[in-house]
């Protein structure tokens, strides 16, 4: 099973004509391919997977999935040992 964390676009790139994006998903950056969300903005949300942002979502999805990803933390469903530290910005 995979769960997708949301995370906040940081910067938009260009590589060999692809669209890029360095994502911040709670305090950890990751690089990954915006050609699935070509009007995304830098401080937008957006889910990724496999390394391709997939959905652009709102603060208030993103807000609620992040306080249902820290309910599976609390409810020992997920060892909070694998789990990134959520952020404190929303």
């Amino acid at each position: 099973m995979c769960l997708a964390i949301p995370g906040k676009l940081v910067e938009i790139t260009d590589e060999n004509g692809l669209k890029m994006g360095v994502v911040d998903v709670n305090g950890s950056r990751t690089k990954a391919c915006l050609e699935y969300v070509p009007d995304i903005v830098p401080g937008q949300y957006t889910i990724v997977h496999a390394g391709f942002a997939l959905k652009v979502i709102d603060e208030e999805e993103a807000a609620e999935s992040l306080k249902l990803w820290q309910e599976l933390i609390e409810s020992g469903a997920l060892d909070p040992e694998e789990a990134e530290p959520l952020p404190d910005d929303l």
